[in-house]
């Protein structure tokens, strides 16, 4: 893995672990679905007009149509409007130590659904995983943590799990900010369909909350999601899944910095030890795609 790929890597990380602060930010004084498509909408056509000025076609092929439509419903619409939701009454670092299992539950998949063989260093890292996030969840349950969040949260990571697997190599042929774009836009159309269904909006504007929406948008919305598909097509995705083992840490980092989230001792044991698992299962995994030497 080359220095550059490393750097796309880091700044996707951070980027994406951010967004769960910004979220936080966000619904304390916006309507969490509407305030979610508003900010795919204003990303997807963004996105989309880039895409044009870089001389970018939406004529995808079925693979990057199916791929840009799985992810647009999974991943924007259930993932991210779930974990919006459930951040009117988490925090934002726990909701980000959930969502960063992500890796582990593709691995899992793999292993349970698929049949892939999974080395001895991906078991323990999986059984880690979940020893820390129990850690983590036992503390919060006795400190009175929202439950009903703490379940949307779990149902919005397995909606991207699922995507995950879904759409392995689908993205590949080029095109990625139209994808991007497209993928915005398709998250949009469905959570105002939310909207107007579950939700009574209501925003009051202020300065946190356009700066947060700012950022939220370009960064984490357009900026992230882009080197998210350029990393995939230049390392392929077991080695760029390896980054997730850093959101964990991110996660909590931003949200304590910006939000002043404290974390107990268990929680900074449980951050670690899932930091840990994610690391040893995405090693594990590549280095069983690694090709043997030739003799």
């Amino acid at each position: 893995m080359d220095m550059r790929s490393i750097l796309m890597g880091l700044a996707f990380a951070l980027m994406w672990s951010s967004a769960f602060t910004s979220a936080r930010i966000i619904v304390a004084d916006a309507s969490p679905l509407f305030s979610l498509a508003m900010r795919f909408l204003v990303s997807g056509v963004i996105g989309v007009a880039i895409a044009r000025m870089m001389g970018q076609s939406w004529r995808l092929t079925k693979k990057q149509w199916y791929a840009t439509i799985l992810f647009g419903i999974c991943q924007n619409a259930l993932y991210l409007g779930l974990n919006f939701y459930a951040m009117q009454t988490i925090e934002a670092s726990l909701a980000s130590i959930v969502a960063s299992t992500m890796p582990l539950l593709v691995a899992l998949a793999t292993w349970l659904i698929f049949r892939e063989k999974l080395a001895p260093m991906g078991i323990v890292g999986l059984v880690a995983g979940i020893v820390g996030v129990s850690i983590i969840m036992g503390s919060r349950i006795s400190q009175g943590v929202d439950i009903h969040g703490v379940m949307l949260c779990g149902i919005a990571v397995l909606a991207l799990t699922f995507a995950t697997l879904a759409v392995r190599g689908a993205t590949s042929g080029g095109n990625f900010m139209m994808i991007v774009g497209l993928q915005m836009l398709v998250g949009s159309a469905i959570l105002l369909v939310a909207t107007a269904l579950f939700e009574t909006v209501h925003v009051n504007l202020t300065l946190p909350l356009v700066l947060a929406f700012t950022y939220t948008t370009l960064f984490p919305g357009i900026l992230a999601t882009l080197i998210w598909f350029m990393l995939l097509d230049r390392i392929g995705p077991t080695r760029a899944a390896t980054f997730h083992f850093l959101n964990p840490v991110f996660g909590v980092a931003v949200a304590a910095v910006l939000l002043g989230e404290s974390l107990g001792p268990q929680d900074v044991l449980g951050v670690v030890i899932v930091t840990v698992g994610i690391l040893a299962v995405q090693l594990s995994r590549q280095s069983k795609v690694k090709k043997p030497p030739i003799n």
